[in-house]
């Protein structure tokens, strides 16, 4: 008899052991699940993998270490890897399905990483075979699976829409209000409707559904926090404060709610009470580098760039090992103000040495890209430098050197110019480089997020500012969009290839303007300059058909293309005068003076090339006193300057050395007289080279011996002597008559 009765007994004994242990399961679930909304990602995942080795085939576990594993990287999407945490949750809910096959919780997990990793077929399908194991119902009471696991595996498949701070409405929405339908009072559930709600900025429905989730789990402070994250968003600070207060008297050890008020405060500059917080925060997570880390980021969007380098060196006086902490120093580097680039260079270069290849984010290779190109943003200028260093040594190779001392100290000069612009040389090349690198960073990025107009725009920007104008056009060109009218773009184009120097291609892309648009004048001015570029000493008179196409479409409304046909008058002038032709010079100078009847500075600009022409047409005259009459003639223009602008300085000067030119002439003398010959370094004449007066349309050839002899208007100040294939050279006017040139290939 003892024996029948101790059976049952001990069956019992054993029931109530398993209800334990399962009970005790659950709690343990429950906890970890709490370490998780408290942010303490390391401890939940530490509990979650013990629950798996305890309990093998309950698939809850590995569906809540899935989410862990998300929500980590979520808390640090600065420092994190999507790739790595991605990989981490799906090999979890995969071995999630393999424990139980009729669970849904894990399959809306594999849902949510392919989600994130857009991989959408493998979401649908997920999501798909998540839903197929929600059986169809037409009670409630009896749904399988239990109506609180269904209404959970519901919401969760819609929040499995969820990505960026943006929802698929369409998506989610039905889904959400089913489990709504199914479990009103279940948290979880009232909590993923308000996240959902808030972020199709329905602010009333998602208070509404957090304060439901309260009212299902009143001891629960995630709701209040969600809440208070509410008026935050609408900067509603002090509206907010009593929310996250209220989830701290729920649980005084609720970290978040901590850091939540250390931020809020910090953004209100309130920084004894932020860091109040923040101090309790770390207090509550001493210890948890991870929950640093969180404040770091905290610190971060708050812009407090230096109080995050300085947590940063903490951090790694305490653990080296988190190299990944050098890409938040390396951006707040960059961002503070002051920024400190070579700093910022310093923390993304161990970053990339140090963090794995699939680990390095997008933001790191812009980063980078900006950090180098606003490290080198002095380079244009290094490049002036260095030319004007070259013109000193030009200048200071033919200095005079009358005895041995002078000869010395010129050689002296050179020597030291010839260091100076060695230096220079060698901060350019490290400096070009650098900018090299930073537009391979740049591509990088393009790799990742190909068409991005912003980044394509900034690429541009840089391109222009660094005046690389080839890869401006061919950025440029990558923004083109077939759909609209991109004659503007074009434009941009072919000026970027115009101050390149390809001089053909922004021909070809300015003529595609004007084939599509026949009266767009300003193409058919930048083609006219293009074709004056590759026709500099208007030997081949290339750009004149082409200006003087511009002044026949614009004519067509002289008042708006007054300006183009002004630079089509101008090079027109020049060109007749520069070969002899001065009357027609002279006609194109009077076009300009009666353009615009109200425009002083057209017929300055106008009176000014006549005054000019006609004292350049006294070279051409022998005898003295065939000069007089040019030169009474450009007075007269230069008086007429004069007449519109009485301060006229240039008008002056032209007035008072024509004065002296007559008074020279009448005593048969010629005082501005200069002659000198043009050789190369061979010592060979150099026939047609051109010798011109700095800042002035006076100008001679060198004739088949290399010699030139002409006037120069008094006062001239330097000569510039130039020759095809040859380098040219500026020589100061001195009181010497003589200027001998030789010119570099």
């Amino acid at each position: 008899m003892k024996r029948l009765i101790s059976r049952p007994a001990i069956l019992l004994a054993v029931l109530i052991s398993g209800f334990s242990i399962n009970i005790k399961a659950q709690s343990d679930l429950v906890s970890a699940q709490k370490l998780t909304g408290s942010e303490q990602y390391d401890k939940a995942q530490t509990m979650l993998k013990e629950l798996i080795q305890k309990e093998p085939t309950n698939s809850k576990n590995y569906f809540f270490l899935g989410e862990n594993y998300l929500l980590d990287y979520a808390a640090d999407t600065i420092s994190n890897s999507l790739a790595a945490y991605a990989k981490d949750a799906k090999d979890i809910y995969q071995k999630g399905t393999e424990a139980n096959a009729s669970d849904p919780l894990n399959y809306v997990g594999l849902a949510k990483v392919a989600f994130y990793l857009d991989d959408y077929k493998t979401a649908t399908d997920m999501r798909a075979k998540a839903r197929s194991l929600l059986l169809p119902y037409k009670n409630i009471k009896k749904i399988v699976p239990i109506a609180p696991d269904y209404a959970f595996a519901l919401a969760k498949i819609a929040e499995s829409y969820i990505r960026e701070g943006k929802v698929d409405t369409s998506r989610a929405l039905p889904l959400i209000r089913e489990a709504i339908k199914i479990d009103s009072k279940n948290r979880d559930v009232n909590l993923i409707a308000g996240d959902i709600y808030i972020l199709v900025n329905d602010g009333t429905k998602a208070i509404y559904f957090y304060n439901q989730a309260e009212f299902a789990d009143p001891e629960s402070p995630t709701a209040e926090m969600k809440i208070g994250n509410i008026y935050v968003k609408g900067r509603a600070f002090q509206a907010a404060i009593p929310y996250f207060e209220k989830a701290i008297e729920l649980n005084a050890n609720f970290a978040p709610a901590y850091r939540e008020l250390g931020q809020l405060y910090l953004s209100a500059n309130r920084y004894d009470q932020s860091k109040e917080y923040f101090k309790k925060y770390l207090d509550l997570t001493a210890g948890n580098i991870p929950a640093k880390t969180r404040y770091v980021n905290a610190l971060f969007f708050a812009k407090d760039y230096e109080n995050v380098i300085k947590n940063v060196e903490d951090i790694f006086k305490v653990d080296k090992s988190r190299t990944y902490m050098n890409r938040i120093a390396g951006y707040s580097c960059y961002e503070k103000n002051p920024p400190d680039y070579d700093k910022a260079l310093a923390y993304m270069e161990t970053l990339f040495k140090t963090v794995p290849a699939d680990r390095i984010l997008w933001k790191d290779h812009m980063y980078m890209a900006r950090i180098l190109v606003k490290k080198n943003q002095n380079y244009p200028k290094l490049a002036d430098d260095l030319k004007g260093m070259e013109q000193q040594l030009e200048k200071d190779k033919i200095a005079p050197a009358a005895t041995a001392a002078d000869k010395a100290k010129v050689k002296a000069t050179i020597a030291d110019d010839n260091t100076k612009i060695n230096n220079q040389k060698d901060i350019m090349a490290k400096a070009n480089a650098e900018i090299d690198r930073a537009f391979g960073e740049y591509a990088k990025v393009l790799i990742l997020k190909p068409g991005d107009r912003s980044l394509l725009t900034e690429m541009a920007s840089n391109y222009n500012l660094f005046r690389r104008y080839d890869g401006v056009a061919k950025t440029l060109s990558k923004l083109l969009d077939s759909a609209k009218d991109n004659t503007e773009d074009l434009m941009k184009i072919g000026r970027a290839y115009y101050n390149g120097e390809k001089y053909k291609t922004a021909d070809s892309v300015f003529t595609s303007i004007v084939t599509k648009s026949p009266d767009y004048v300003p193409a058919y001015l930048w083609i006219a300059n293009t074709y004056s570029k590759m026709d500099p000493d208007l030997k081949q008179g290339l750009a004149k058909p082409k200006f003087e196409k511009l002044i026949e479409v614009a004519k067509s409304d002289s008042v708006k293309n007054a300006p183009a046909m002004m630079d089509a008058f101008g090079y027109l002038s020049y060109y007749h005068m520069m070969n002899g032709n001065f009357s027609r010079s002279k006609d194109y100078y009077s076009r300009m003076v009666n353009l615009d009847p109200n425009n002083k500075d057209y017929k300055i600009k106008g009176y000014n090339g006549i005054g000019l022409v006609e004292l350049r047409a006294t070279s051409t005259e022998k005898t003295n006193e065939g000069r007089l009459p040019y030169l009474s003639r450009s007075t007269d223009a230069f008086n007429k300057i004069l007449a519109i602008d009485p301060t006229n300085a240039q008008a002056k000067s032209q007035i008072a050395y024509i004065h002296e030119f007559e008074a020279s002439i009448k005593k048969g003398i010629n005082p501005n007289e200069i002659k000198g010959k043009v050789t190369n370094s061979a010592g060979q004449p150099i026939a047609y080279a051109s010798i011109r007066v700095k800042d002035t349309a006076v100008e001679n050839l060198s004739n088949s011996s290399g010699e030139f002899r002409f006037e120069i208007p008094q006062e001239s100040q330097i000569l510039i002597i130039s020759a095809k294939g040859y380098k040219a050279t500026e020589i100061p006017i001195t009181k010497s008559r003589v200027y001998n040139a030789s010119l570099e290939q």
